[in-house]
């Protein structure tokens, strides 16, 4: 059975279109807006998303810094509180488990945001490999989060708060933030390409915190959002999603996730199998030139040789094209090369291009 985040009501009521997702009911579209109007206005204005069914898990006490860098591929030994970092977490053979990013509250504090549909799993992994001293809380249930994306995001967040409040840097972070006088922690993160802002509140407060962002963003044009335009905006910006650009079987490294691992850590799990396992892939970007559109799970040819299939595939708006991502057989390819993708029996054209499709100016 599904479970519902605290925003249901609010979905329905503004006419979401609501779909199973990772477990839970959310709104893939909205009947007045749909998802290229949507995707457009994160681009353009500015778009707000429920993202709460996203598992939030607090490790704390004197070992948890010991524990996040034994669990995480990255580094976490010089990040700041205040400030936020990316990190793939591996299983022994090198696979990615999930790919989550932590903050750091305070000395002996750390929250981990982990996938929805891996959140259970994770927590798991996580409450099995901790070391000594450290405490760990899975505040999933409690917590409601919400995602005010685009250009606009910091225009309509000033009218709530000071701006003292809104933090100024990309992955960085401010705590107890009074927003139009609901309780949040505010950081500069999101799922999108686009400037904004991810806003955690207990989950009693998140409907009045979803009314008070649209009323007040009204004037900049903001409009609720959906998971449909949710994923294409991270497919035009590249963004790799878990269960398509990576997986148990997946290394980082082939993901493309490089900058996440740091293998001149004294050790980590997951570290001797990223070794073993090398670069046999690597996730490439393919600009469709020909006339279909490439979705996940399609084979890639290159001079009729099969290198490779796709993880993720769209028609981006704002770009005005299709686009896919893929893994492939590493050097097989470089950018420039013609490619044919298999849709549905049918060899369609594409060029290999630089990721990311989209990046913000």
């Amino acid at each position: 059975m599904e479970l519902k985040t605290p925003l249901y009501e609010a979905h329905v009521a503004h006419g979401g279109k609501i779909v199973p997702f990772a477990g839970y009911l959310l709104p893939v579209d909205y009947k007045r807006s749909g998802v290229i109007k949507e995707h457009m206005a994160v681009r353009t204005a500015c778009g707000l998303f429920d993202v709460s069914h996203m598992g939030e898990i607090v490790l704390s006490g004197p070992g948890a810094l010991a524990s996040i860098n034994h669990i995480m591929t990255n580094d976490f030994t010089n990040l700041q509180i205040g400030r936020i970092r990316y990190s793939p977490m591996c299983n022994e053979d090198g696979g990615v488990i999930d790919d989550t990013i932590i903050y750091r509250m305070s000395d002996e504090c750390y929250m981990i945001v982990v996938n929805a549909s891996n959140t259970a799993k994770d927590d798991e992994h996580i409450r099995a490999n901790l070391l000594a001293d450290t405490t760990m809380e899975n505040i999933s249930a409690s917590v409601g989060q919400l995602a005010l994306q685009g250009p606009k995001a910091g225009k309509i967040l000033s009218k709530l708060t000071d701006s003292d409040n809104i933090p100024e840097k990309y992955y960085s972070f401010k705590k107890n933030v009074s927003v139009g006088g609901i309780e949040c922690l505010v950081s500069q993160t999101g799922y999108t390409g686009s400037y904004g802002f991810e806003l955690y509140t207990p989950a009693e407060n998140a409907v009045a915190l979803f009314e008070l962002l649209l009323e007040a963003g009204k004037e900049e044009g903001l409009i609720p959002c959906g998971l449909g335009a949710r994923d294409t905006l991270r497919l035009e910006a590249a963004m790799p999603l878990y269960s398509h650009e990576m997986d148990d079987t997946v290394s980082p490294l082939e993901a493309g996730l490089d900058f996440g691992v740091k293998m001149n850590k004294e050790e980590f799990i997951g570290k001797e199998g990223i070794e073993k396992k090398g670069r046999a892939r690597t996730r490439i970007g393919l600009h469709i030139t020909g006339r279909g559109i490439a979705r996940e799970h399609q084979d890639v040819y290159f001079n009729g040789e099969l290198i490779g299939h796709t993880t993720s595939g769209t028609h981006c708006a704002y770009l005005g094209g299709a686009y896919a991502m893929a893994l492939v057989g590493t050097d097989k390819v470089q950018l420039g090369d013609l490619v044919e993708v298999d849709v549905r029996g049918r060899r369609v054209s594409a060029e290999v291009v630089a990721l990311p499709f989209y990046k913000q100016a």
